[in-house]
């Protein structure tokens, strides 16, 4: 069989580098158990990191994820829930290491802000700030969000019909407050923020970087950066100053320096290639992180990726409307590489993505088990493959469209999946491969394989090996580039067609390696069909819960 090797043309889009690759998640705020927006987050980043660690395999990588753990919002649902503010941090975080590990979400480094190492972190980069003469004492007045842990000025409020003040973006009430303040000097680095977030990729996508400039044609004002103790609590101490603690956001943000080792280590993995965020924390990234870092004579982030948001049957998520999508619940149907699958696939970047149960039903039927599975199911069953091995195909194939048309796909495919990736377009990334794989169905549809095994002439044997070895090196290029989305369900497949493990880098994808060998032992199902009324038990949207009061108060 003639292979047509394009592939090889993509050797020049595969740089070498030796420089530390340093990728990180938004810390999540534990007020309340992980939801499937938590989890689209991590695994944007993850995917990110083994994209990586596919195109370099010897490029030391860093990928920090972690729980955000101080503030009045995290004292008042442990005061909710009858535990120490101490438990209640243990239990929610523990509940985010559970969700990344059986959603095969890798950091190097899950960070809590109450590690030990974190507070020595913040509080020296407040000292740096503090030495540099950017932080000052005021009585600051003005309209507060605990909701948002922030100060709203006038122009970020609307007033209700019942007169009462709200943020304008997020809807959570507001009160005014008079307290002693440590301020930073934010309206010193406006102008050096703003040549920052102006140059190319590092706002991606593009859509966010022209909302940041937006912010950002306003003059900043200095922001408070402690609360008195007497109200917040639980949270890491000014140094010099135990009546105050540091404010929550700087306290998150430093995270990211505490992972590489910030005071003590020469951050070599600094600055971060690729930070992950959602839309709606934007301004806290965008804007006071870079002046936190410049401020203090440090490189800010090569890259933010921002992310939309999850709606559920096209209504906007929320905990007031009962449809807040449990990742472990939806995992006992569709389990967690299929619910991963899903994320990368229907989330685009600059548009809210839709949970629909229908969708991801649908969705993984059609693609992991029908396109993918059972495409590698039907090369590797005894009926057409006797001998059980991965044939070699010493046999020239006819020409025929659908023939042409898997090659031209698969040939191209790891050169558009390199761009893809880059832009960190992952739904992209599956559709191309998808389209490779249906052409693939359609080849095989076309060479009826099973009339040649019936015919038992020798010719007809060749031939159906050369399907079969055209076949399974096609699903071993898509099993190598789908390893950052589904890294199990990847492995397996790879298992399956016997590919080493040191055989499964991007580079690999040039080398033909359609030679004789036996398959692995594995099983060849690599997802199971989810039936309707399997489907079922979990309903389209979270059941609401009733209001055990409603009774009473209608008596």
């Amino acid at each position: 069989m003639k292979f047509i090797n394009k592939i090889s043309q993509i050797r020049h889009l595969v740089t070498q580098t030796t420089k530390p690759h340093y990728v990180t998640t938004p810390i999540f705020y534990v007020n309340a158990a992980p939801h499937i927006g938590h989890l689209y987050s991590s695994v944007i980043a993850d995917a990110i990191s083994r994209f990586e660690r596919l195109l370099h395999p010897d490029r030391e990588l860093l990928f920090s994820t972690g729980t955000d753990e101080h503030g009045s919002k995290i004292q008042q649902a442990a005061a909710r829930n009858n535990i120490t503010t101490g438990q209640y941090c243990d239990l929610i975080s523990s509940k985010y290491r559970k969700l990344f590990d059986e959603a095969s979400v890798c950091p190097s480094r899950f960070i809590r802000t109450t590690d030990s190492d974190h507070k020595t972190a913040v509080q020296a980069f407040w000292r740096r700030l503090s030495e540099k003469n950017l932080i000052y004492t005021t009585n600051y007045s003005g309209w507060y969000c605990v909701s948002d842990e922030c100060f709203l000025s006038e122009d970020q409020l609307k007033q209700l019909p019942s007169g009462e003040r709200v943020s304008d973006e997020s809807g959570h009430p507001v009160e005014w407050t008079e307290e002693r303040n440590y301020m930073f000097k934010l309206s010193a680095f406006q102008d050096e923020v703003v040549r920052w977030a102006e140059s190319d990729s590092r706002i991606k996508p593009l859509k966010y970087q022209k909302i940041l400039l937006h912010f950002l044609r306003e003059p900043l004002p200095d922001i408070s950066v402690s609360r008195p103790k007497e109200r917040v609590s639980w949270g890491i101490d000014v140094p010099g100053d135990a009546s105050q603690t540091i404010y929550v956001w700087l306290d998150a943000l430093v995270n990211y320096l505490t992972s590489v080792g910030y005071p003590n280590d020469t951050l070599r993995h600094w600055p971060p290639d690729v930070q992950v965020l959602g839309k709606d924390i934007l301004k806290f990234h965008g804007i006071y992180w870079p002046a936190f870092l410049i401020a203090a004579g440090m490189e800010p982030p090569r890259e933010l990726f921002v992310h939309s948001h999850w709606t559920v049957d096209d209504q906007k998520m929320s905990k007031s409307k009962f449809n807040v999508v449990d990742p472990f619940e939806r995992a006992g149907i569709y389990t967690m590489e299929g619910l991963r699958y899903f994320l990368l696939h229907e989330g685009v970047a600059h548009s809210d993505g839709n949970y629909s149960d229908t969708k991801i039903f649908r969705m993984l039927n059609a693609e992991l088990a029908d396109t993918l599975g059972n495409l590698l199911s039907r090369c590797c069953a005894k009926v057409l493959n006797p001998r059980q091995i991965v044939p070699f195909a010493n046999f020239e194939l006819d020409s025929s469209d659908e023939y042409r048309e898997m090659q031209d796909l698969v040939q191209n495919l790891p050169e558009i999946c390199l761009k893809h990736y880059r832009e960190h377009n992952f739904y992209l990334v599956i559709d191309s491969v998808m389209a490779c794989l249906h052409a693939n169905n359609k080849f095989f549809e076309a060479t009826k394989p099973w009339e040649l095994r019936k015919t038992g002439k020798n010719e007809d044997l060749m031939k159906l090996d050369a399907i079969l070895g055209a076949t399974m090196e096609n699903l071993r290029i898509c099993g190598i580039i789908l390893q950052p989305i589904i890294p199990k369900m990847a492995g397996k497949l790879l298992d399956k067609l016997n590919v080493p493990a040191e055989k499964r880098f991007w580079a690999d994808l040039q080398e033909n390696i359609n030679v004789e060998r036996p398959l692995g032992s594995e099983q060849a199902a690599l997802f199971q069909r989810i039936y309707p009324q399997k489907a079922s038990e979990v309903p389209k949207t979270p059941k609401k819960v009733k209001n055990p009061n409603k009774k009473k108060l209608a008596q």
